[in-house]
C-alpha cells in the first residue's frame, strides 16, 4: 500500500482548497481569450453561426483554430464573411478575419483579426507532456445550441498515440489513414470528454494555464478510429509543438 501513497498524495494535492482557488484563477484568466469561430451573414436570421473554438495567441490579433473549423465555402451574394465572435452571450461581439495560415496535416489553422487587441494565452514549449499530466480546455462543447458561453473541462493526459494505428487488413484502409500513414505523428488522448464546438480549443496546463496542445475532437478520430464501427468516443488533442512547427514553417513571430 505504501507504494500508491506519494501518487494518491499528488492526486489530492491537486483539489485541496488551495490548489481549486488557483485554477480558478487560471480559468478565469483563460476565458478572455477564449473566442468562437464562425460565419457572419448580415443579411439572414440568424446573423452568426458557430462552427468551433479558437484562442488568442502572440499580439492580441492571432487567432489558432482547427482548419476543419475554418467555412469552405462564403456565399458573396449573402455577404458572408468569416467571423471570430469574442466575448459571452448576448454582449459577444463580431469580428472579421482572414487565414494567415493553414495545416492539413495538423488540422490547424491561424487568423488574423483587426482592430484592438485580445488577451493573449502563452504557448507551452515543444516538449510532450507526460502521460498523467492535469490539463483542462475551454470552449463551446455543442457551438451555438448552448450560446457563445465559455465552458471548462478538466481531466489528463491518458496517452501519447500515433494518429494512426495499423488496420487489420487493407480493406479497411481509407484514404485518410494512407495519407497519415505517409506522415504520422503524435497526439494526446485525454480521459477528459470533449464534443464537436470543442475542436480548436485550448488545452492548457491547469497550474500555469500554458497551452500545451489543441483539442482536435472530429478530425484526429475520424482517423484514427476509422476502423471501428461504433467510435469510442475518446478526445483528442494535438500537442503545442506542431503549432510552433507551423508558425516557423509561416515566418509568424509572436
Amino acid at each position: 500500500m505504501s507504494i500508491h501513497i506519494p501518487l494518491l498524495l499528488v492526486i489530492a494535492s491537486l483539489f485541496t482548497p488551495y490548489a481549486q482557488a488557483d485554477f480558478v484563477g487560471v480559468v478565469a484568466k483563460i476565458k478572455p481569450s477564449v473566442v468562437g469561430i464562425g460565419i457572419h451573414t448580415p443579411t439572414s436570421r440568424p446573423q452568426n453561426i458557430l462552427r468551433g473554438t479558437g484562442f488568442v495567441i502572440g499580439d492580441g490579433r492571432y487567432i489558432v483554430t482547427n482548419d476543419h473549423v475554418l467555412p469552405t465555402l462564403l456565399d458573396e451574394s449573402l455577404l458572408q464573411k468569416m467571423a471570430v465572435f469574442i466575448g459571452s452571450g448576448k454582449n459577444a461581439k463580431v469580428r472579421e478575419a482572414e487565414i494567415v495560415a493553414t495545416s492539413s496535416l495538423y488540422d490547424l489553422a491561424i487568423l488574423k483579426i483587426s482592430g484592438a487587441a485580445l488577451p493573449a494565452m502563452t504557448l507551452a514549449n515543444e516538449d510532450l507532456y507526460a502521460d498523467g499530466s492535469y490539463i483542462a480546455f475551454t470552449g463551446f462543447p455543442i457551438g451555438g445550441v448552448l450560446g457563445l458561453y465559455p465552458v471548462t473541462h478538466r481531466g489528463m493526459i491518458a496517452s501519447i498515440t500515433p494518429t494512426v494505428v495499423p488496420a487489420a487488413s487493407a480493406g479497411q484502409i481509407n484514404l485518410k489513414m494512407l495519407k497519415r500513414m505517409r506522415n504520422p505523428y503524435l497526439v494526446y488522448q485525454l480521459d477528459a470528454t470533449a464534443y464537436p464546438g470543442n475542436s480548436g480549443s485550448a488545452m492548457y496546463d491547469m497550474k500555469t494555464g500554458e497551452v500545451v496542445g489543441i483539442i482536435n475532437k472530429v478530425f484526429v478520430q475520424a482517423t484514427k478510429e476509422a476502423v471501428i464501427s461504433n467510435p469510442s468516443g475518446i478526445t483528442y488533442a494535438i500537442p503545442v509543438k506542431y503549432l510552433h512547427q507551423v508558425l516557423r514553417e509561416n515566418n509568424i513571430k509572436l
